[in-house]
């Protein structure tokens, strides 16, 4: 990454995912216009997309969120997850480009309703669904599964140098049982395996949020802490 690049910081403002607690993100300059080609060096330091901007969680006092990436060659399947695998195999999973469609629309509605009451995202509009989800210059797939004809979820997944971000899943909140945003990541590893990538990032992950707890239930998870990428134990 170029050491010419200056960040900004915003100000506090309150969590979304520690209660009481305030926060702060760097972004990069606004002036210097984001590629991909530079994204996938910002990931690479803990960076993460919001639609077109590229944040970093930086906090004076709390180092609660932590980005993650999965080791691709060092990934061990678990038998919970290959369960996982059996249950959704009669699932079809399709590749579009990265545009509105008023399916998938509709059916992350129903997510953020039933999952995300009261956190920030609810009430989502058409044009908030654009910002949050696609970028004008990020290298963007919408991978859909589907049960026969029924759209059941959604992976939005960036494309990078090194490998593919997990970007967001919202699938259909009646079939919590069939574990579908495991079964995205996995669809996601396979993906970025056949291109011999080397990573999957998942964002951030804070050990005392539930909703993250999934995160760490996949093997090879990688922190990076102290500027640099290294093991986290499971």
């Amino acid at each position: 990454m170029s050491n010419t690049l200056k960040f900004y910081q915003d100000s506090p403002h309150d969590c979304s995912y520690l209660t009481g607690k305030q926060a702060q993100n760097i972004y990069p300059d606004p002036n210097v216009m984001m590629t991909n080609a530079l994204y996938s060096q910002l990931i690479q330091h803990g960076f993460r997309r919001s639609g077109n901007h590229a944040y970093r969680p930086h906090c004076p006092n709390c180092h609660a969120c932590v980005p993650v990436r999965i080791n691709l060659k060092q990934f061990k399947i678990s038998r919970s997850q290959r369960r996982c695998l059996q249950r959704n195999q009669h699932l079809t999973t399709s590749f579009h480009p990265a545009e509105f469609k008023l399916e998938h629309y509709e059916l992350y509605c129903r997510y953020l309703l039933a999952r995300h009451i009261n956190g920030g995202m609810d009430n989502p509009t058409e044009q908030s669904y654009r910002n949050f989800l696609i970028g004008e210059w990020s290298d963007t797939t919408f991978i859909e599964f589907r049960d026969h004809s029924q759209l059941v979820a959604v992976a939005v997944t960036d494309s990078v140098d090194d490998g593919l971000s997990a970007f967001y899943t919202f699938f259909d909140p009646q079939l919590t049982r069939q574990s579908l945003g495991t079964y995205a990541i996995l669809q996601q590893i396979a993906k970025a395996k056949t291109q011999n990538l080397s990573s999957l990032y998942l964002g951030y992950w804070i050990e005392n949020c539930k909703k993250m707890n999934y995160k760490n239930s996949f093997s090879a998870l990688e922190g990076y802490i102290e500027q640099q990428w290294k093991p986290l134990k499971a």
